[in-house]
């Protein structure tokens, strides 16, 4: 061994030292990051869960299957909200995941270059619009509109069929369940889209290539091909759209129509959690009334973690489908 090395040895340790220092440094760093989102995540399920003790010890499993919300008598139930939240989450999914779809495949296999870029540009830029704003231009534009032109037709022409009737049936107010569920379509609409461009841009170009010279069509490599491929991704995109409209507030608050009435109609007004603690939250002095406001709190909260575990089961499921 030289005097270089036997001078350098110390040396060496020393960086050993710092290294390791730093390691751990970064070590605490991200794991206190991850924690701070566990106990934020629990701190705010249980103060929702602890503001609404007092409806819950009230009015028990009671407070979930009524559709009573009577703030002078005192009565509150969930049914009317919950129904309505899961009601336009559903029509805005229907309505949403396939036109996502559409604009990502087209962006991605059919649009020209020169094209793409503006174009995903734009459709970003939907993502970043207040959600007022598209409340009040669901209010002011699609609601006339819907009550001039589309609600008159769909109770003349659907309204008397047998089994679909019921939910084509109402007042054409313009305003409704089905229009909060257009409304929160258009805004997630720009989520979905996105990410299905992103994983749809990350298959291999061999894979569509060999596709094509084989005689397909773009259909046939989008269906076999290019979904196959981002599966699990765009169900992760799906969930993720699902998640902000359960969520919604704003938009759902100007276009559902706030009534808490229980009916199949999509044409009639109705409410969602969000908008009804929106709306009542700020005026609630009764201690039961605001007690189960944040009981709903507490009920969309677990609606939004469900529909996310179910996401994360089904991703793993096909992951270890995949796997096999």
């Amino acid at each position: 061994m030289t005097s270089e090395t036997t001078l350098a040895l110390p040396e060496l340790a020393e960086h050993s030292r710092r290294d390791a220092r730093a390691d751990r440094l970064f070590h605490g760093v991200v794991a206190t990051a991850g924690i701070f989102v566990l106990v934020a995540l629990i701190g705010a399920a249980l103060s929702m869960l602890l503001g609404g003790r007092l409806a819950l010890e009230t009015f028990g499993w009671k407070f979930f299957t009524s559709s009573d919300w009577d703030v002078g008598a005192g009565q509150f139930g969930a049914l009317v909200p919950i129904y309505g939240t899961l009601v336009t989450s559903l029509i805005a999914m229907m309505i949403a995941v396939p036109i996502s779809f559409g604009i990502a495949l087209f962006l991605t296999e059919v649009a020209p270059a020169w094209l793409r870029t503006p174009l995903s540009a734009a459709i970003e830029l939907l993502a970043g619009i207040p959600s007022i704003i598209y409340g009040m231009w669901g209010l002011f534009v699609l609601g006339p509109y819907l009550g001039e032109k589309v609600y008159p037709w769909l109770g003349e022409n659907l309204g008397p069929l047998p089994v679909i009737g019921a939910l084509f049936q109402g007042p054409p107010l313009g305003i409704g369940m089905l229009a909060a569920g257009l409304v929160l379509a258009i805004m997630v609409i720009p989520f979905i889209s996105s990410v299905m461009r992103e994983v749809f841009l990350t298959v291999p170009t061999r894979l569509k290539e060999s596709a094509y010279a084989l005689g397909s069509t773009t259909w046939e490599v989008a269906w076999d091909i290019v979904l196959p491929y981002t599966r699990s991704a765009v169900i992760g995109g799906i969930f993720l759209g699902l998640g902000r409209a359960l969520g919604e507030t704003m938009a759902v608050t100007f276009v559902i129509g706030n009534a808490y009435q229980l009916s199949a109609g999509l044409l009639e007004p109705g409410t969602s959690i969000a908008s009804t603690i929106a709306n009542e939250f700020g005026e609630a002095v009764d201690p039961l009334h605001k007690s189960s406001l944040l009981a709903l709190g507490f009920v969309l909260f677990l609606l939004t973690f469900v529909v996310l575990a179910a996401a994360r089961l089904m991703l793993a499921r096909l992951q270890r489908r995949e796997g096999n």
